[in-house]
Protein backbone atom coordinates (compact mmCIF):
# COMPACT_ATOMS: atom_id res chain seq x y z
CA UNK A 1 0.00 0.00 0.00
CA UNK A 2 1.36 3.41 -0.94
CA UNK A 3 1.72 6.15 1.65
CA UNK A 4 -1.08 8.24 0.16
CA UNK A 5 -3.48 5.33 0.55
CA UNK A 6 -2.33 4.77 4.12
CA UNK A 7 -3.05 8.39 5.03
CA UNK A 8 -6.30 8.49 3.06
CA UNK A 9 -7.56 5.39 4.87
CA UNK A 10 -6.53 6.89 8.22
CA UNK A 11 -8.45 10.07 7.37
CA UNK A 12 -11.52 8.10 6.30
CA UNK A 13 -11.34 6.01 9.47
CA UNK A 14 -11.09 9.12 11.68
CA UNK A 15 -13.81 11.13 9.95
CA UNK A 16 -16.04 12.58 11.44
CA UNK A 17 -15.17 11.46 14.96
CA UNK A 18 -11.63 12.78 15.21
CA UNK A 19 -11.34 15.84 13.03
CA UNK A 20 -7.84 16.80 14.13
CA UNK A 21 -6.42 13.42 13.12
CA UNK A 22 -8.52 13.47 9.96
CA UNK A 23 -7.05 16.80 8.94
CA UNK A 24 -3.50 15.68 9.75
CA UNK A 25 -3.91 12.52 7.64
CA UNK A 26 -5.44 14.50 4.77
CA UNK A 27 -2.54 16.96 4.83
CA UNK A 28 -0.06 14.07 4.64
CA UNK A 29 -2.03 12.48 1.81
CA UNK A 30 -2.11 15.77 -0.13
CA UNK A 31 1.64 16.12 0.28
CA UNK A 32 1.96 12.87 -1.71
CA UNK A 33 -0.63 13.76 -4.35
CA UNK A 34 -2.38 17.13 -4.38
CA UNK A 35 -4.71 15.92 -7.13
CA UNK A 36 -6.16 12.88 -5.39
CA UNK A 37 -9.91 13.16 -5.84
CA UNK A 38 -10.80 11.14 -2.74
CA UNK A 39 -8.62 13.36 -0.55
CA UNK A 40 -10.15 16.49 -2.09
CA UNK A 41 -13.62 15.03 -1.59
CA UNK A 42 -13.02 14.44 2.12
CA UNK A 43 -11.61 17.95 2.48
CA UNK A 44 -14.78 19.25 0.82
CA UNK A 45 -16.93 17.21 3.16
CA UNK A 46 -15.12 18.61 6.20
CA UNK A 47 -15.68 22.15 4.98
CA UNK A 48 -19.36 21.53 4.28
CA UNK A 49 -20.45 19.13 7.02
CA UNK A 50 -18.35 20.28 9.94
CA UNK A 51 -17.58 23.95 9.29
CA UNK A 52 -20.53 24.97 7.07
CA UNK A 53 -18.00 26.63 4.76
CA UNK A 54 -19.91 25.82 1.61
CA UNK A 55 -17.91 27.96 -0.82
CA UNK A 56 -14.65 26.33 0.31
CA UNK A 57 -16.28 22.92 0.02
CA UNK A 58 -17.51 23.71 -3.48
CA UNK A 59 -13.97 24.69 -4.48
CA UNK A 60 -12.63 21.32 -3.26
CA UNK A 61 -15.31 19.39 -5.13
CA UNK A 62 -14.84 21.47 -8.29
CA UNK A 63 -11.08 20.90 -8.24
CA UNK A 64 -11.60 17.16 -7.79
CA UNK A 65 -14.07 16.99 -10.69
CA UNK A 66 -11.74 19.03 -12.90
CA UNK A 67 -9.18 16.28 -12.32
CA UNK A 68 -11.61 13.40 -12.89
CA UNK A 69 -15.21 14.03 -13.92
CA UNK A 70 -15.93 10.33 -13.35
CA UNK A 71 -14.99 10.42 -9.65
CA UNK A 72 -18.36 9.07 -8.56
CA UNK A 73 -17.64 9.44 -4.85
CA UNK A 74 -17.82 13.25 -5.12
CA UNK A 75 -21.28 13.82 -6.58
CA UNK A 76 -23.53 13.00 -3.59
CA UNK A 77 -21.54 15.26 -1.28
CA UNK A 78 -21.17 18.04 -3.81
CA UNK A 79 -24.91 18.02 -4.54
CA UNK A 80 -25.70 18.06 -0.82
CA UNK A 81 -23.36 21.03 -0.35
CA UNK A 82 -25.09 22.91 -3.15
CA UNK A 83 -28.46 22.18 -1.57
CA UNK A 84 -27.47 23.43 1.87
CA UNK A 85 -25.93 26.52 0.28
CA UNK A 86 -29.27 27.03 -1.52
CA UNK A 87 -27.65 26.76 -4.96
CA UNK A 88 -30.71 24.93 -6.25
CA UNK A 89 -30.29 25.51 -9.99
CA UNK A 90 -26.68 24.38 -9.86
CA UNK A 91 -27.69 21.32 -7.82
CA UNK A 92 -30.41 20.43 -10.33
CA UNK A 93 -27.92 20.55 -13.22
CA UNK A 94 -25.38 18.49 -11.29
CA UNK A 95 -28.01 15.88 -10.43
CA UNK A 96 -28.92 15.50 -14.11
CA UNK A 97 -25.27 15.16 -15.06
CA UNK A 98 -24.43 12.78 -12.22
CA UNK A 99 -27.23 10.42 -13.24
CA UNK A 100 -25.53 10.03 -16.64
CA UNK A 101 -22.23 8.84 -15.17
CA UNK A 102 -21.51 5.17 -15.52
CA UNK A 103 -21.04 3.41 -12.19
CA UNK A 104 -22.66 6.04 -9.97
CA UNK A 105 -25.01 4.81 -7.25
CA UNK A 106 -28.22 6.31 -8.57
CA UNK A 107 -30.02 5.96 -5.23
CA UNK A 108 -27.51 8.41 -3.69
CA UNK A 109 -28.30 10.96 -6.37
CA UNK A 110 -32.06 10.35 -6.55
CA UNK A 111 -32.36 10.78 -2.77
CA UNK A 112 -30.72 14.17 -3.09
CA UNK A 113 -33.09 15.01 -5.93
CA UNK A 114 -35.96 14.39 -3.51
CA UNK A 115 -34.22 16.71 -1.04
CA UNK A 116 -33.87 19.36 -3.75
CA UNK A 117 -37.63 19.48 -4.32
CA UNK A 118 -38.34 19.31 -0.61
CA UNK A 119 -36.06 22.28 0.06
CA UNK A 120 -37.74 24.19 -2.77
CA UNK A 121 -41.03 23.47 -0.96
CA UNK A 122 -42.35 21.47 -3.92
CA UNK A 123 -43.37 18.73 -1.51
CA UNK A 124 -45.74 16.97 -3.92
CA UNK A 125 -42.95 16.57 -6.50
CA UNK A 126 -40.59 15.41 -3.75
CA UNK A 127 -43.16 12.81 -2.69
CA UNK A 128 -43.64 11.62 -6.25
CA UNK A 129 -39.88 11.08 -6.58
CA UNK A 130 -39.57 9.53 -3.10
CA UNK A 131 -42.15 6.88 -3.98
CA UNK A 132 -39.89 5.82 -6.87
CA UNK A 133 -36.69 5.53 -4.81
CA UNK A 134 -37.02 1.77 -4.35
CA UNK A 135 -36.53 1.39 -8.10
CA UNK A 136 -32.91 2.43 -7.57
CA UNK A 137 -32.05 0.07 -4.72
CA UNK A 138 -30.73 -3.45 -4.98
CA UNK A 139 -30.66 -4.38 -1.32
CA UNK A 140 -32.74 -3.65 1.76
CA UNK A 141 -30.16 -1.30 3.27
CA UNK A 142 -32.11 1.74 2.04
CA UNK A 143 -35.59 0.70 3.17
CA UNK A 144 -35.61 2.68 6.42
CA UNK A 145 -34.20 5.79 4.74
CA UNK A 146 -36.87 5.63 2.04
CA UNK A 147 -39.62 4.93 4.58
CA UNK A 148 -38.50 7.85 6.79
CA UNK A 149 -38.31 10.18 3.79
CA UNK A 150 -41.85 9.34 2.65
CA UNK A 151 -43.14 9.67 6.22
CA UNK A 152 -41.52 13.11 6.62
CA UNK A 153 -42.95 14.29 3.30
CA UNK A 154 -46.43 13.06 4.20
CA UNK A 155 -46.30 15.13 7.40
CA UNK A 156 -45.27 18.19 5.42
CA UNK A 157 -48.09 17.67 2.93
CA UNK A 158 -50.59 17.47 5.80
CA UNK A 159 -49.18 20.70 7.24
CA UNK A 160 -49.35 22.46 3.88
CA UNK A 161 -52.96 21.38 3.37
CA UNK A 162 -53.94 22.21 6.94
CA UNK A 163 -54.93 18.64 7.72
CA UNK A 164 -54.72 17.46 11.32
CA UNK A 165 -52.96 14.30 12.43
CA UNK A 166 -54.80 11.09 11.71
CA UNK A 167 -57.31 10.35 14.51
CA UNK A 168 -56.33 7.79 17.13
CA UNK A 169 -52.67 8.17 16.33
CA UNK A 170 -50.40 9.34 19.12
CA UNK A 171 -47.48 11.48 18.05
CA UNK A 172 -44.07 9.87 18.37
CA UNK A 173 -41.24 11.52 20.29
CA UNK A 174 -39.96 13.04 17.05
CA UNK A 175 -43.35 14.56 16.27
CA UNK A 176 -43.68 16.06 19.75
CA UNK A 177 -40.41 17.95 19.60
Amino acid sequence: MTSIHKYLLQAMDNYPYNLEDTLESLDFALSYDENNTMVLCLYGRMHAEQLQQYEEAKACFQKALSINVNAVEIYPYYIETLLFNEDFEEAEKLIAFALSIKGIRKIDIKLREVLLYEMRMDIEKAMELAKQLKLYTFDSEWNSTIRDTVKRLKKKIRILHGKPEKPGKRPSEDEQS
